[in-house]
């Protein structure tokens, strides 16, 4: 079989685990960055040379000017939010990647956004923990056959189609939720506006990808969310609106699965999440709030405080079976440093039995009791480190634990947010 040289970088658990991180260190090996789903709910924070920079919807790769950067069609785009970000990267004077966005892609409108937070309001105490930015009614649009993608924009009767859409999206919010309509005028010389910035941009990036892959060039495929919060896979209903795992990097992009090869999961030393839903490990309590402060555990869009717990190997090894994931990288490592203990959970127990599966419902998640495994903590400062060599023999003996209860190769670590705090075994791309 015909080798590619491809790598899908994916998060394990409920997001924020570090993936734009990691997404910008291995690009800087790659010649392509290609996201494959979500939209601007998902923030990635990137440091190097001393300063921080955030990207949404555009990839982890647009910092690096030889590297070319794909939103491919599993993503949901709002072109305001695209050209305000792209607009904001260009004022730090950097020189910039490349970028292409499907003309596959679905587009998120106002609407769109104002539709998500009143369903979420109308939930009242059931509420998922949406961000609002419309993701979720976008996705309901696609799957209802009646969004609109971008390639729609250049056709001659869009106006009208528009037009024809937005009525229906004003009777919904004006009758059912008895909120003011949108003003369909103003939206559409907008939209129209944004697209003529854009437009040389959009391209059909599955035919790019392929014919660029074929030719032996290095892939890389950004996740965005954690793999639990698929739309499948994850502890739903408290999920994202699309799919989230590694398997998505060829349905998402347009590209036969051969071609998506090795899958590296990045993992934060602890467990950390956003919004509603169960999360058996969780400490709501003065270690929680230890490792929330010293990891700064704050949502990068909304700040939001993350809730925090002991990292769960059942999470991750759902993670793995479901994304085959062949490496896992660890951040946020430096995290745990100061405490006296450190646990893993590597079992649950539910209804009086051990478990290593977690169920299908929120309601018997939340019953489950994490089964743990007590590890020795370490006090010394390890964020200056540069191999495995020189951590801790109690933060060796950590990731040797986690690689022992996964059965997962851990390929390397991170001990701050630059990028030279990244430390691999060996090349996997």
């Amino acid at each position: 079989m015909e080798k590619f040289k491809t790598l899908t970088v994916v998060g394990t658990q409920w997001g924020d685990e570090g993936k734009g991180k990691m997404t910008d260190y291995f690009a800087q090996q790659a010649n392509i960055v290609a996201r494959f789903a979500g939209g601007d709910n998902a923030g990635h924070v990137i440091k190097f040379n001393g300063q921080k920079h955030k990207v949404t919807i555009i990839p982890s790769g647009i910092f690096n000017k030889d590297i070319v950067n794909v939103i491919g069609n599993g993503c949901v785009v709002n072109l305001k939010s695209l050209v305000n970000e792209y607009n904001k990267i260009k004022e730090t004077g950097l020189e910039l990647g490349e970028l292409y966005i499907s003309d596959r892609a679905h587009l998120i409108f106002d609407v769109h956004k104002e539709i998500d937070g009143l369903q979420e309001e109308a939930k009242g105490a059931n509420k998922i923990g949406t961000t609002k930015r419309g993701i979720g009614p976008t996705y309901q649009d696609k799957v209802s056959r009646i969004g609109i993608r971008l390639g729609e924009l250049s056709e001659p009767n869009f106006k009208e189609r528009f037009y024809s859409f937005m009525e229906e999206k004003n009777q919904y919010i004006s009758k059912i939720y008895k909120s003011p309509k949108i003003d369909v005028d103003v939206e559409y010389k907008e939209l129209m506006r944004l697209f003529e910035i854009i437009k040389v941009n959009v391209i059909d990036t599955g035919e790019y990808l392929y014919n660029e892959i074929k030719a032996g060039k290095k892939v890389l495929f950004e996740g965005a969310q954690g793999v639990m919060l698929d739309i499948d896979h994850g502890t739903y209903p408290f999920v994202t609106s699309s799919n989230t795992t590694a398997n998505n990097a060829s349905t998402g992009s347009g590209l036969p699965n051969k071609m998506i090869s090795n899958v590296m999961g990045v993992v934060k030393a602890y467990t950390t999440r956003v919004g509603a839903g169960a999360i058996p490990t969780e400490q709501d309590n003065k270690i929680g709030d230890y490792i929330r402060e010293k990891g700064n555990e704050y949502g990068s869009n909304t700040g939001r405080p993350r809730r925090v717990g002991w990292l769960d190997c059942v999470a991750l090894k759902n993670a793995i079976r479901t994304s085959g994931i062949d490496y896992a990288f660890i951040t946020l490592l430096d995290v745990l440093t100061g405490l006296e203990e450190i646990k893993i959970c590597t079992e649950y127990e539910l209804n009086g039995k051990r478990t290593s599966i977690i169920p299908s419902t929120n309601s018997q998640y939340e019953k489950c009791i994490p089964i743990y495994k007590t590890m020795k903590g370490w006090t010394e400062d390890i964020t200056g480190v540069k191999t495995f060599k020189e951590l801790p023999k109690a933060a060796i003996e950590y990731l040797k634990k986690i690689e022992a209860v996964c059965g997962i190769e851990v390929i390397g670590f991170s001990v701050g947010p630059d990028r030279t705090q990244t430390i691999i075994k060996r090349n996997i791309i």
